[in-house]
């Protein structure tokens, strides 16, 4: 068995070795074996693991892995610059983008998405704060930058052992993010003069929407990518 330690990056193989994780904590049994809490490299995704089912990746493969991510990422960048230069050279009038407001519960992330931000010349705030703070965080914070877009995100997913999808005490964050929403909606109850977009992986999107957000993640509690 190899000898694993907090921060090396490992896949699973009962999984196919499909996504790249580093680890972040590692805990043992009662029975002493050891669970290793894993933390997603390109995807959004907080996960736990018997030890012996991760294999440590090797720097030639995670090289790999980092390239794919980048080229989707450019590839992604490449096509919403193509579709935006297309309509400025059919109007004759001039667009400002909306202001945006991000907040999320994970800096690394958070990192990543101002990096694309900047790309693509979105004028944004972002403020990394624990998905449970941010429903005690976001009027002040609207009140302050008077985004024109809110984005609320972190981590998330449906707990092990449970099989209520509609119970938002499922979920590891969604009641957070629920409730960030109605915050936002008392500083402002239009959909059209304050855009909203919540959630994260797995996340309870249909309760995220009837709380009053515009976009919602993840239908089919899906995981999600940074860039898509």
């Amino acid at each position: 068995m190899m000898n694993l330690r907090i921060g090396d990056l490992v896949a699973r193989r009962s999984y196919g070795f499909d996504i790249l994780f580093k680890i972040i904590d590692m805990i043992e049994t009662f029975h002493k074996e050891k669970i290793v809490i894993l933390k997603g490299v390109d995807l959004r995704i907080i996960a736990d693991s018997p030890e012996k089912d991760l294999y440590r990746i090797s720097l030639k493969k995670i090289d790999s892995f980092t390239r794919s991510f980048e080229k989707k990422i450019e590839k992604t960048i490449d096509k919403i610059m193509k579709k935006r230069n297309e309509k400025d050279e059919k109007k004759d009038y001039f667009i400002k983008s909306g202001k945006v407001l991000h907040l999320d519960g994970d800096k690394e992330y958070l990192d990543v998405c101002l990096k694309v931000y900047k790309q693509l010349e979105i004028d944004v705030v972002g403020k990394q704060i624990g998905e449970e703070e941010q429903p005690k965080a976001v009027l002040e914070l609207l009140q302050t930058y008077g985004p024109d877009i809110l984005v609320i995100t972190g981590h998330d997913g449906f707990l092990k052992g449970h099989k209520d999808f509609k119970n938002a005490d499922n979920y590891k964050n969604s009641r957070h993010f629920i409730e960030t929403v109605k915050q936002a909606r008392k500083y402002e109850p239009s959909m059209d003069d304050l855009v909203i977009f919540a959630g994260g992986c797995q996340s309870y999107y249909e309760e995220i929407l009837n709380a009053g957000a515009n976009f919602a993640s993840s239908p089919h509690r899906v995981l999600m990518e940074w860039i898509v």
